[in-house]
């Protein structure tokens, strides 16, 4: 599993049939790699909502989403598993199938939102627009297998 997280101040998803947005919080760029399982769900959501990428009184990155009251919007993003070692053209075969994927991806939200944080999402398997103001910015990549990050 990869999340690209983005400390935003705003951030919004629409496509035909949605439009979700936040104010002040994290942009979640979901991949759900075929080797993605329950436990990295698990391990994943809890290091994202405990870490510490909101600043303190003294300008150090020592708050968590969590203690700003922030938001999450999450957004599935399977191109996040691209191989782009031989060609132009990037292969996705590390993704999993949309249909397991999905499941995981619905789970990993769930996941979050049993920490009380207010998670909005765009549509899976879908194209959609995303509009972020990156806060910072600052961007961090996690990534888990077997459970534990890597």
């Amino acid at each position: 599993m990869k999340v690209v997280v983005q400390r935003v101040k705003r951030a919004a998803v629409t496509n035909k049939s949605i439009h979700n947005e936040i104010d002040k919080g994290f942009c979640l760029l979901v991949g759900i790699g075929k080797d993605t399982t329950e436990a990295d769900i698990d391990a994943v959501a809890k290091k994202i909502i405990n870490a510490r990428l909101f600043e303190d009184e003294n300008g150090k990155l020592n708050l968590n989403i969590q203690q700003v009251e922030g938001q999450i919007l999450s957004i599935s993003q399977f191109t996040l598993y691209a191989d782009v070692r031989k060609g132009n053209r990037p292969g996705f075969s590390n993704s999993k199938n949309p249909e397991e994927a999905n499941v995981l991806y619905e789970k990993f939200n769930t996941a979050l939102k049993a920490y009380d944080v207010e998670v909005k999402t765009g549509e899976f398997g879908t194209d959609m627009e995303v509009e972020i103001i990156n806060d910072g910015p600052v961007t961090i990549i996690y990534e888990s297998q077997d459970g534990k990050i890597i």
